[in-house]
């Protein structure tokens, strides 16, 4: 056990290993003061929920509490090593503030009442809409933290039973446009690379991906290889001097909204060295014309100009690129929260096209997930798709799931594709949406702009029901809120960023009369009394592992194969990784490992979209575009953003995170030592900004956009000039709720990528000044 100061030090100490070694173990712990671990009464198996690396742990379970966590060192995730808000932040659960018994809203107040008085107020609702208004008028909007067997439930209940095409979740926000990017290349989502891609790469680049403090473990791997024998050259695209870009071979900051050309510009380079495998390129895909004619228009000095970068910190970062013998590259928030999300993360995608550079050890992508169950969502239909990667605009593929759930094919909504999240909020906002179900989220928070999304969750005309396990900015809003068991208080399974599936076991009972978010999906499904069309119980599962296994039936034969898993055989120790199935008895490490991908048409999840206008192509346009099935390489445009600095506005603002907070706080918070390590939001600013603005380090400064305005310490140096970054976590419900000046949304604009449907976080213009009045708060 290591005894560095985690939170000093995120990363703890170095294991160095060389290429092709296997990563050595370090088991990480934490418990409680006057606990060690020959008192603890048992040790419960779980994974990490905050983060999406997906780092497998044990629980310590003493007298009935939880009282701290260690790495489990078997595990082909972490090999025993813990994020700092894996070693902390299971103390929330212990919060003294937790939800214990259902809240209805009586005269404009919040009270307590009992479970059947609550669901009683929900079916009835649900009821008169159904009768009243339809389908359309309900929705459900989820979390990237629950577990499959949860959002499985919910997806049978809102397409199967009630019928609705609104069903999205938070992690719109965040991995949305990983998804869309996978469809787009692969004609499938699943990520092609396995995170022991680390162990053999020789480059390893990072796409708008602060991996050092998003997934500390998976940094902690890479500082590895890089202490080790022949370390891997890295590169960093980020507008902000990140512990990755301190580490880099090449930085690229470029100006958030030209990460299009930044792409163009270093595939140009690629391609004009002809540093491509020209047989994989014939054998595997179609596009790589169009690409090549696109890219022709971008020779590094016009990229350079447009991202206001150095043109030979292009031609350096392609060349590694492009001569690498093994490439990994990753993707995040940097790309997906930025303008032209899907486009530029396809060319990621396409830069291992080019160089054949799939399926094989040290090669591979990543599109990165932002929460720990984020994958469920995708695979299971909670976040709008359909389950099991079936693709809406297939009708052989709405009968099978007809026939699985022995419904008419019509009951499922397929006549539009599914509604996103911000379409929902303004069908809310509108009025033709008249329920929201949130669960385990907080989007009074985590939305952008948050005066408007204010504004529609208190409408007198939206019922509104609050499913979580704290207080949230959104519940206090809630018409009903509902008391969940959170993590260890329950059992279920998830998946993480590299289809790695970890079991989570049960460790404690919740408090008071809180219920695992199964129970309360599985309740409402008993009382709203739903049918299949033999008059049958629609769901018949009633615990975890028999809705496993209805999932497993549902993912049988798709990409994301599940039938040759178990309780039984994830509790033996190591996450496992999809497909796993008769073929593939022990998983599958990587994908498309010989050059055959999920792509056919009467197999794909998706017939793809146009990357500039998100228009969906048609069956007959994609079989015309790729007749064999094969990857697909898809050019783009580069267009300017929508809102760019002005005189009035003249910065460029972007939102993050912090490696001590997860989401808006609700769990990290409650943790002392992360709390203590970021209390309070900040702006990051360049030290030449600072200086022309008069502005010192800590100083107050009021950062406004034409949304809103916040206040917070500045931070000068690490970020370049012209941009400013507030990280997004911090809202309300420790604070003056009164004062909405706190919350970095309440900067952010109502837009999104055509394609993924991901909002906008990182292109809003700012201004930024030191706060006259000494500070609001």
């Amino acid at each position: 056990m290591e005894a560095v100061d985690r939170i000093a030090d995120p990363w703890g100490t170095r294991t160095p290993y060389g290429p092709d070694q296997r990563w050595p173990e370090r088991v990480d712990e934490f418990l409680a003061r006057g606990v060690d671990a020959g008192s603890v009464d048992r040790w419960v198996q779980s994974a990490a929920v905050l983060h999406s690396n997906g780092d497998a742990l044990d629980i310590a379970v003493k007298d009935d509490r939880i009282v701290g966590v260690r790495g489990r060192a078997v595990d082909r995730v972490n090999r025993g090593r813990l994020d700092p808000k894996d070693l902390f932040g299971w103390q929330a659960n212990g919060s003294p503030d937790r939800l214990t018994t259902p809240l209805v809203r009586i005269r404009g107040q919040l009270r307590a009442t009992d479970w059947d008085s609550a669901m009683d107020r929900i079916v009835l609702h649900t009821n008169h809409l159904l009768d009243s208004h339809g389908p359309g008028s309900i929705g459900f909007y989820t979390s990237g933290q629950l577990f499959l067997e949860e959002y499985y439930t919910q997806a049978v209940i809102a397409h199967a039973a009630i019928g609705t095409n609104h069903v999205d979740g938070n992690t719109r926000l965040c991995t949305a446009t990983a998804a869309e990017a996978l469809k787009e290349s692969f004609g499938c989502d699943g990520q092609p690379g396995s995170y022991t891609d680390i162990d053999h790469a020789n480059v390893i680049a990072l796409f708008g991906h602060n991996v050092a403090e998003t997934q500390t473990v998976l940094w902690a791997r890479m500082l590895d290889r890089l202490a080790g024998s022949a370390p891997p050259a890295i590169i960093c695209v980020d507008p902000r001097s990140t512990p990755v870009a301190e580490h880099a071979t090449v930085h690229l900051a470029p100006l958030p909204g030209t990460n299009v050309a930044l792409m163009n510009g270093l595939l140009h380079e690629i391609i004009s060295h002809d540093w491509v495998d020209h047989d994989y390129i014939a054998a595997h895909t179609v596009g790589f014309d169009e690409l090549q004619r696109r890219v022709a228009e971008f020779p590094p000095a016009r990229a350079a100009e447009i991202c206001g970068i150095d043109a030979d910190d292009i031609r350096c970062a392609a060349e590694l690129l492009g001569t690498a013998d093994r490439l990994v590259s990753t993707v995040l928030q940097g790309f997906y929260q930025s303008h032209q999300a899907t486009a530029a993360s396809v060319q990621v995608n396409n830069i291992h096209l080019v160089r054949g550079m799939l399926g094989k050890p040290g090669c591979g992508v990543l599109q990165m997930n932002g929460q720990p169950t984020a994958e469920n969502t995708r695979e299971c239909g909670a976040d709008g798709d359909l389950a099991g990667f079936r693709n809406w605009a297939n009708s052989d593929h709405i009968a099978e799931l007809a026939k699985l759930w022995n419904v008419e094919p019509q009951q499922i909504p397929h006549y539009a594709p599914p509604t996103h999240a911000m379409q929902m909020f303004r069908f809310a906002e509108e009025g033709t949406l008249r329920m929201l179900w949130v669960t385990a989220t907080n989007p009074a928070v985590s939305l952008p702009d948050l005066a408007r999304i204010r504004n529609i969750l208190t409408q007198d005309r939206l019922f509104l029901i609050v499913q979580d396990i704290f207080m949230t900015e959104t519940a206090e809003l809630a018409d009903v809120v509902l008391p969940a068991a959170a993590w260890g208080e329950k059992t279920g399974t998830f998946t993480n960023a590299d289809r790695t599936v970890h079991i989570s076991e049960k460790a404690v009972e919740p408090p008071g009369s809180a219920r695992p978010d199964l129970d309360i999906f599985l309740d409402y499904a008993r009382r709203m009394d739903f049918r299949d069309k033999d008059d049958r119980p629609l769901i018949s599962w009633q615990d975890p592992e028999s809705a496993f296994q209805a999932w497993q039936k549902c993912s049988a034969g798709r990409p994301c194969d599940y039938t040759g898993l178990s309780y039984a055989k994830l509790r033996a120790g190591s996450g496992i990784q999809w497909p796993c199935n008769a073929a593939h008895p022990d998983g599958t490490e990587r994908l498309y490992t010989n050059g055959e991908f999920w792509s056919a048409q009467d197999y794909c999840e998706a017939y793809g979209k146009d990357l500039i206008t998100g228009a969906p192509l048609e069956p007959t346009e994609y079989r015309a575009m790729n007749p064999y099935g094969k990857a697909i390489i898809k050019a783009a445009e580069y267009l300017p953003a929508h809102e760019r600095p002005s005189d009035a506005y003249p910065f460029v603002l972007i939102t993050g995170r912090t490696v001590y907070h997860f989401h808006t706080r609700t769990k990290t918070a409650r943790a002392p030592q992360l709390q203590r390590a970021a209390p309070d939001v900040w702006v990051e600013i360049s030290a030449a900004d600072a200086r022309r603005l008069g502005i010192q380090e800590g100083q107050p400064v009021d950062v406004t956009t034409a949304r809103g305005g916040i206040t917070a310490a500045a931070r000068i140096g690490r970020i370049r000039p012209g941009v400013v970054f507030v990280p997004f976590h911090y809202g309300y419900w420790d604070a003056d709720r009164r004062d909405h000046h706190r919350a970095g949304n309440e900067l952010t604009l109502t837009d999104w990528d055509p394609v993924s449907k991901q909002p906008t976080y990182k292109t809003a213009a700012a201004r930024v000044q030191a706060t006259r009045s000494g500070g609001r708060r």
